[in-house]
């Protein structure tokens, strides 16, 4: 159960949270109602099977059911917890549109010949039922050979679930050819300065060992 906040301003808020209240406002069919939520029940709510795209039953002051779902959330800079949310009311008999995270399973391939598997898309947009979003949308990555992509045509979703992102040029993952390290070319006159060092270091070599002389230089007398 959530309480009505008749009091709002940030000085407010700070006060919520120090009493393990999280503050937001449930947009309904009508007027926007302030609201405070305990912190844990938000938390418990949310890491359900539904995750972020859970449908809540929001009771406002042991009044009526309200069934929402998560429309905004903010988070602490630093600490990361949620500081303030925007709830939306839903009919249960009408579709909505979510945001649901797309893993990758399944090992490609192409990685196991020495490929790169890249995941281009991480979240998709669909729409379906409060009850029906799914909690996340899993792409099968095994069969993407080097060079090869995989599109959202390829993906297979659950039954009541409508795919809002383009079918052909919405590209989930990709398998790219590893990148081949080449020596490097020296330039065209560092070369030459390396070839005028030798020589001149094998001129020098030849030279002393012509001039080499053992003991001193010989006197004339008269």
């Amino acid at each position: 159960m959530v309480q009505n906040r008749a009091v709002l301003g940030s000085a407010e808020s700070r006060r919520l949270r120090r009493q393990g209240l999280i503050p937001g406002v449930l947009y309904g069919r009508e007027t926007p109602v302030s609201i405070s939520i305990p912190e844990r029940s938000l938390r418990t709510a949310l890491t359900t099977s539904g995750g972020l795209n859970a449908v809540l039953d929001v009771v406002v002051d042991g009044g009526q059911v309200h069934s929402s779902v998560l429309k905004e959330y903010q988070q602490h800079p630093v600490k990361g917890h949620i500081v303030h949310v925007d709830l939306q009311e839903v009919r249960l008999d009408q579709p909505i549109q979510a945001t649901v995270p797309l893993n990758l399973h399944g090992e490609a391939a192409g990685a196991q010949e020495g490929g790169i598997l890249s995941q281009v898309t991480n979240e998709l947009n669909v729409e379906a039922l409060p009850m029906e979003v799914p909690e996340h949308l899993e792409a099968d990555v095994s069969g993407l050979q080097i060079g090869e992509s995989l599109r959202l045509s390829s993906l297979e979703v659950p039954e009541g679930v409508k795919l809002l992102d383009d079918l052909e040029e919405t590209v989930l993952a990709t398998v790219t050819a590893p990148m081949r390290e080449e020596e490097p070319e020296p330039v065209e006159g560092e070369a030459a300065e390396g070839e005028a060092a030798a020589g001149e270091a094998a001129a020098e070599g030849g030279a002393d060992a012509g001039s080499g002389e053992s003991g001193q230089p010989g006197t004339t007398e008269g």
